[in-house]
């Protein structure tokens, strides 16, 4: 069985729908509200898990009711889990998400103990990162931990993926420890300074990521797919039409199958095609993780097209 390593945030989701997204100042009545489990880290463990892979996660939580029950959560998921540090001292990590009615999201992250994982934390977990297929990253952690995790992997011949989410500038020393990035288009304007909004200006800010030491890109491009850069090919490749409920996971989603994909071997188009289904299945659920589909589900669209 394929075994993808994922390091990074779980979260506890607070969510509320609203007919719109509020203007600064303004209070709306919104329409419901509910609490799932979260966080960029743990949706995409949870999404490479239910893909097929075996997932070992890499973390740090509170030793609160919010912790707790996010820990039990990923258990159930079968998602190996002890190298998640229960800290005695800082909160879990908590967002607040507002989704409209057209499934569009606004999400504030309050970081917690998310915030104090450490590179000492990940040198504990070193034979993990030995053994696993692909590690999988993003950045609701200390960018110095980041770093690190790709450092380490590298050492242990590791494939990295970064999902470069939220959107922050990266450190140079980065580039050359990564086997695949994915930014969204608005990941892709801040790294890049380009606008993905047409094929041709996407592959344009693709080959400056190339250009830093990236070996290969895949920009996320919600409704319109994906587009995947090498060295040597580009693929535009197209995401199902689905009618969008929330579009929180979706990006997780995508990486978390992606690096189920590409560690069970899986070419870079066969795989971004793959991902592409997972992440147009997400936003047709509320939620994020309960959003998240199986991998029957994802088979199951895949056969249908």
């Amino acid at each position: 069985m394929s075994h993808v390593l994922v390091v990074g945030s779980s979260n506890t989701d607070l969510v509320m729908n609203t007919p719109r997204l509020p203007s600064p100042g303004e209070t709306l009545l919104g329409a419901t509200f509910f609490s799932v489990q979260g966080g960029k880290g743990a949706n995409q463990a949870v999404a490479a898990a239910r893909a097929g892979a075996k997932t070992t996660f890499i973390a740090r939580m509170g030793n609160d009711d919010f912790g707790q029950h996010a820990l039990l959560s990923l258990q159930k998921e079968n998602i190996h889990t002890d190298h998640v540090l229960l800290d005695p001292d800082l909160p879990s990590g908590v967002a607040f998400i507002l989704v409209d009615n057209k499934g569009e999201n606004s999400i504030i992250v309050a970081s917690g103990a998310n915030a104090a994982l450490s590179p000492i934390q990940l040198e504990t977990a070193k034979s993990v990162f030995e053994h696993a297929d692909i590690c999988l990253l993003q950045l609701e952690t200390p960018i110095d931990t980041v770093l690190y995790a790709t450092q380490l992997a590298s050492q242990c011949h590791t494939p990295v993926i970064l999902n470069p989410a939220p959107a922050t500038q990266l450190p140079n020393e980065i580039w050359p420890h990564l086997f695949l990035i994915t930014p969204n288009e608005t990941e892709t304007e801040m790294l890049t300074g380009i606008s993905p909004n047409t094929d041709q200006n996407a592959q344009n800010a693709a080959q400056i990521l190339l250009d830093r030491g990236v070996q290969n890109v895949i920009i996320t491009l919600g409704a319109r797919g994906a587009l995947l850069v090498t060295p040597t090919q580009t693929h535009h490749i197209a995401a199902p039409f689905v009618t969008p409920i929330d579009t929180t996971a979706a990006g997780d989603a995508f990486n978390g199958a992606l690096a189920y994909a590409l560690s069970n071997g899986q070419s870079l188009a066969e795989a971004t095609h793959f991902a592409c289904v997972a992440g147009a299945l997400t936003v047709t659920q509320a939620g994020a993780q309960p959003a998240i589909p199986t991998a029957s589900q994802i088979w199951q669209l895949l056969k249908n097209q």
